[in-house]
């Protein structure tokens, strides 16, 4: 994601591409970020430390791993940088502390910077809103094999959307994952499923099924370009906010 925020970054004539952090001790710290994203030199070193290079006016863009993202959020805060995250696989506890530090300064924080997902899981409250109780949901999300995290953080933003609809806690009422005699399906469950397989960049399904008849609302990523726009579009936006933490909801006036 890195090398994609770099690329597109330094094509949008709005936002310059003034830092880039990679692990302490990787092998890139200390190229050019514009040649290690596999185009021409940027004039910029990559670096093992963010706290070095950040700055007040500046946007980080974190895609890294909890543990990172909550030490770039803490020290994006102290400088008073802004900050986009699309982190997943955070612990409750973890999300919290991240929360902590982004609401010190202007930050979006969301599992999925994709606006396609973004207005699918609008979609996807409303129909949870109209459909009602009748129609049972469940989501199935399928992932490249290298993913780490299960199920992914877009599938569970989703199934907290559609409890949250109908007036429900996803932490009661979301299953994720079905395995043995486990009787019948429970009237508010909301399933999870999660699929690992090939290079798949990321497909979310999410099914309403009714008697006689079933909606599906479904997003496939192609490319994980959509995220990489996504982000650089909330790193945009919130340079321009006041201190807060904001959702891509946010970002697109939803």
């Amino acid at each position: 994601m890195g090398r994609l925020l770099v690329t597109l970054g330094r094509e949008d004539p709005h936002l310059a591409v003034v830092g880039a952090v990679e692990a302490a001790g990787h092998a890139a710290v200390g190229r050019d970020a514009g040649e290690v994203a596999g185009g021409a030199a940027l004039g910029v070193s990559i670096v093992g430390e963010l706290r070095a290079i950040c700055r007040p006016e500046q946007v980080v863009l974190d895609f890294t791993a909890p543990e990172a993202t909550i030490a770039h959020a803490r020290v994006a805060a102290e400088r008073g940088a802004a900050l986009v995250v699309g982190t997943t696989g955070l612990n409750p506890e973890q999300d919290r502390e991240l929360r902590a530090h982004a609401g010190r300064t202007r930050a979006v924080i969301a599992p999925n910077m994709s606006v396609g997902v973004t207005v699918l899981t609008e979609l996807v409250a409303q129909a949870a809103r109209l459909l009602g109780d009748g129609f049972e949901a469940e989501i199935v999300e399928l992932h490249h094999h290298d993913k780490k995290d299960a199920p992914s953080g877009t599938a569970i933003a989703l199934g907290r959307a559609i409890a949250a609809a109908r007036g429900r806690d996803f932490t009661r009422v979301g299953v994720l994952a079905r395995q043995g005699l486990v009787g019948a399906r429970g009237p508010q469950e909301i399933g999870v499923v999660a699929l690992r397989a090939g290079d798949v960049v990321g497909d979310h399904t999410v099914v309403f099924g009714g008697l006689g008849e079933r909606l599906e609302l479904v997003h496939r990523a192609q490319s994980r370009e959509c995220l990489a726009r996504g982000a650089l579009r909330a790193a945009r936006w919130v340079a321009e906010q006041r201190t807060g933490v904001y959702s891509m909801r946010d970002v697109l006036g939803l």
